[in-house]
């Protein structure tokens, strides 16, 4: 017996969010929020009352300083080994 499904074809699923347009994208945000936590620190050591919170924004620069250590890592990494094959293959 037939079967009387069709069978599906579907488009490869590109994957967008390893793009390097899209760690560029990651890294200019990533500086935005480094700027930010860093006058949250200004901010909060010269008022007084703010003084016990200083460790929100402190965080914060800690946090986006690894991500952003981490995407450039990433983002280095992809141009070299793109680099070496294409040497690889051009000889």
């Amino acid at each position: 017996m037939l079967s009387k499904k069709d069978p599906v074809f579907r488009k490869v699923v590109i994957p967008w969010y390893r793009s390097s347009k899209i760690y560029v994208f990651a890294i200019i945000f990533l500086l935005v929020v480094f700027l930010f936590g860093i006058t949250g620190i200004s901010v909060a050591r010269e008022i007084e009352a703010y003084s016990g919170y200083v460790w929100v924004p402190a965080l914060l620069v800690a946090i986006s300083a690894i991500m952003i250590i981490s995407t450039t890592l990433r983002l280095i990494r992809r141009y070299t080994t793109r680099t070496s094959k294409d040497s690889i293959l051009s000889d």
